[in-house]
């Protein structure tokens, strides 16, 4: 009887780690996602096409199509974001390359986190990426 009762306990906080770890990458997730508006190119139109797990274990990546001007063909472009524990976003890196430490000071510390980026989350336009 004893038995059962550990395998319980152990399965139980086997679920509630798994349901931790859904909870950063869902953060993750969202974070990388704000971070497409800030830089692709101002006025275009984005459109995610994909977000997923990056090169690393702790990185995301978020691929996107820009488009400009009516009849000018959509742009693919990509974002990968690095994060320590947690949900902290540690590095940045586009198709151009990785983005600059004060860069990405300033992204963290007077955007991500603000109404504005919110808002302009690619996900609230386009939901369910593939």
């Amino acid at each position: 009887m004893r038995v059962g009762a550990s395998a319980r306990w152990l399965a139980a906080l086997a679920l509630g780690l798994g349901a931790c770890e859904s909870s950063v990458d869902r953060q993750r997730a969202t974070i990388c996602r704000r971070v497409v508006p800030a830089v692709a190119p101002s006025q275009a139109g984005i459109r995610l096409l994909r977000v997923g797990t990056g090169a690393h274990a702790d990185e995301v990546r978020v691929d996107y199509a820009v488009s400009g001007r009516p009849g000018q063909a959509a742009r693919q472009r990509w974002v990968a974001c690095g994060f320590g524990p947690g949900a902290e976003l540690l590095g940045l890196s586009t198709e151009s390359g990785p983005v600059s430490g004060a860069s990405l000071y300033l992204l963290r510390h007077y955007y991500l986190d603000t109404p504005e980026a919110a808002a302009a989350d690619p996900a609230a336009r386009n939901p369910d990426p593939p």
